[in-house]
Parts: C-alpha cells; structure tokens; sequence
C-alpha cells in the first residue's frame, strides 16, 4: 500500500493541473468574419494580440469556412475560429487574407482599426469587411520636414545592423561658420523608423515628431535638440527586453550609437542633456538604458511601456534595488484601450517601485483612457511630454 501511494498522490496532482488549466480558459469566443467581396477559396486569418491570436503574426490562425448555404444572405460567405480565453482577458484582433498586404480595409485602402473585447461571458463576434487591402502600400499621411542625415546598416556586437536617421533643429545648417560653436542636446528613440519618415512607419503614420518639435522650438517651449532614430530590427523583442540580447543592445547605444553622434555633430555630450526614449518594448527598454547608464542619460521618455507582462518583467529590478537614488527624470504614459488594458497593472507595478525608490518629484504619469497602443497616440501625448521632459 505504501508503495503505490505516491503514484495515486502524482497521478491526481497532474489531474487538478490540468483542471486548473482548462478551467482557467474556459469561455470560448466564436469570431465570425462575413464578407461579399472573398469567394470560397479565400483564406482569411484571425490576428490578434494573445498568443492565441498568433501575437499579431498575420498567417498563424486560420480560419474554417462556412459557406452561405446555411445563411439567408446570398452571397456572403462566412469564416469563423472557436478559441478559449481566460475570464476578464482583454483581447484586440483584426483579420487579413495571410498578409498585412491584404488585411481588411476600408474604401479608401486604409487599415481598419483594431477590433477590442474584453472575454466576460461565451459569446460570438461577427465582423463584416467588403474591402481589402491588395498591396503592400500604404496611402503616407505626412511628410518629413526639415533636415534628416541616415547612417545606413549601422553594426555592432551582439545585434542586428540598422538604420539610424538624425534630425537636425531649425538653424543647424544655416551660417555654420557662426553657429561652429553652437552645441544641442540629444534625444535618442528607439523604433527610428517609426518616428519621423512616414514611408519607414509601420503603417505610414509616424509619431510626427520632427513637426513636433519645428513647431515647440519656434515658439521657444523647448531647445533646439538633435533627435537620433535608431530602427529597431528582426529581433527587436529580444534586443528590447531584459537578457543577453537587452544587454547587447544596451551596449550598441552606450558604446557605439552615441560615440558616432558625438563625433559626426555638434551635441551636448554631458548626461544632463542626452534624452532617451520610445514606446511599447521601446518604453521598457528607455527606462532600463536610464537605470542602468545613468551617468549617460538623464531623462527618460516611457509611452505604452511593457514593464510587466507574460514574461517580461522589470519591476522587480527596480523594487529590489538597494544602492543610492539614481538621479534622472522619467516621464510615463499610457491609453485605455486594447493592449493598453493589459500593460496597465504592469505600469502600475512600476509606478509604485519607484515612489518607493523617491522618485515622486522626478516622475510623471499621464493615463488617456480613451487611447490605443499606436504611433498616432504617441504622437499626440508627444508635445507635453517632451516640453514636461526639458522643464529645468
């Protein structure tokens, strides 16, 4: 008897396992996708933002085809996906036809907006689309104004080359022989290619910050800065998050990204006048380049930031800290709406670490409830965050 009855006690500990995970995603949503302009032989996908959504990859989640004999509408055929989620899971979805270059649109050729749901009860959700992207082009919604340089497949140890733009304020180039002299503090951003060239922007809408700050520093709210672009990569997850490749790109900015700034224009190099900054896995990684390299920055820019979520996790390093305070400004914001819900217990978490740490008087925190996670956002929270950031 004693022999057996730890096999009796392994076998029923793997039993309330399983159970727990089945009860944990037991509400399943059924997403139904009509449409009158696909034929039969159209396979659509369901994209999203959980894992079960195939993490925004457009070609991962299938979806089965269900004719229109059993329907009265003729000629709108029909998809649908059955798929279980956890209660209360906050989920944001759109649908393509196995390619961004193909997602639905509207008449004009423009994305859709994300669909959002928050799993509360077993459900199906049915979404019409009659229009489809049919190129990889986007119709660009702006321009870049002023003057750009570009560093082309820049390198470095333990990462991924890319592309750097440069912007230049307003007078860089005018009369160099009198502004010889004349030296500007730097904002460094991660995601470059999202923040200034509409073309380079993952849906042609760019964060508008060269516009941003021609219009700020004309009306004298902030100095004329430099603004360097550093595009994020293949590998841009890992490159941004806590680990070995973190810490490599960590070095790339430190050791090699700023050093050719330094060199190649006219910057403040001091620490009280170089900026970092980005959004989403880019906000995370801001704050860890101005946490660990403080005697290198001194001002961190933190939009829609991944503090804590699935398996990222910087909130702990900052909370467990013991050393003397770190001195530098940090500015955080984030929206209300889709995966901003799910960064927001995350942000939370970080918040209250650093008022522990004695960063109330160096730290602000600005919540639009009613905002996505998109460069459109950011653009818009971009002017008070900017001028909050270069307030003395």
């Amino acid at each position: 008897m004693t022999k057996v009855l730890p096999k009796v006690i392994v076998v029923l500990t793997l039993s309330l396992a399983s159970l727990w995970w089945f009860l944990d995603d037991k509400i399943q949503v059924t997403f139904v996708l009509e449409s009158t302009s696909l034929s039969a032989k159209s396979n659509l996908y369901l994209v999203g933002s959980h894992r079960k959504l195939g993490s925004w990859q457009p070609d991962q989640i299938k979806m089965t085809y269900l004719g229109d004999s059993l329907f009265q509408k003729s000629g709108v055929h029909r998809w649908q996906k059955k798929i279980s989620f956890a209660k209360d899971e906050v989920l944001e979805y759109k649908f393509t036809q196995g390619s961004w270059a193909n997602e639905g649109a509207n008449e004009k050729g423009l994305p859709l907006e994300n669909n959002y749901l928050t799993v509360s009860t077993t459900q199906t959700v049915t979404t019409e689309i009659d229009h489809w992207r049919t190129s990889a082009e986007l119709p660009v919604q702006g321009q870049i104004t002023g003057t750009v340089k570009y560093h082309r497949q820049i390198e470095g140890q333990g990462v991924l080359p890319r592309d750097i733009i440069v912007w230049l304020p307003p007078g860089y180039l005018d009369e160099p022989q009198n502004n010889a002299d004349i030296n500007y503090p730097v904002l460094y951003m991660h995601d470059g290619q999202n923040i200034i060239d509409p073309n380079t922007s993952s849906f042609k809408i760019d964060w508008s910050v060269d516009e941003t700050l021609t219009h700020l520093i004309a009306e004298k709210k902030v100095p004329p800065m430099i603004v360097v672009g550093m595009s994020s990569t293949a590998n841009r997850t890992a490159e941004y998050s806590p680990g070995t490749d973190g810490e490599a790109y960590m070095n790339f900015v430190v050791n090699k990204v700023k050093p050719l700034i330094d060199k190649t224009y006219r910057t403040k190099a001091a620490r009280e006048h170089t900026l970092i900054g980005g959004s989403s896995m880019g906000g995370i990684m801001s704050l860890m380049l101005a946490w660990q390299y403080d005697d290198i920055f001194s001002k961190a820019l933190c939009m829609s930031p991944a503090f804590k979520i699935e398996e990222l996790d910087y909130v702990t390093t900052v909370a467990n800290y013991q050393g003397d305070k770190k001195e530098f400004k940090i500015y955080i914001d984030n929206g209300g709406l889709g995966l901003e819900q799910r960064l927001q217990p995350g942000i939370d978490d970080m918040l209250s670490a650093l008022k522990e740490q004695g960063y109330q008087k160096d730290m602000l925190w600005v919540v639009d409830k009613n905002a996505k996670h998109s460069e459109g956002a950011w653009a818009k929270r971009f002017p008070d965050a900017i001028q909050w950031l270069m307030k003395d």
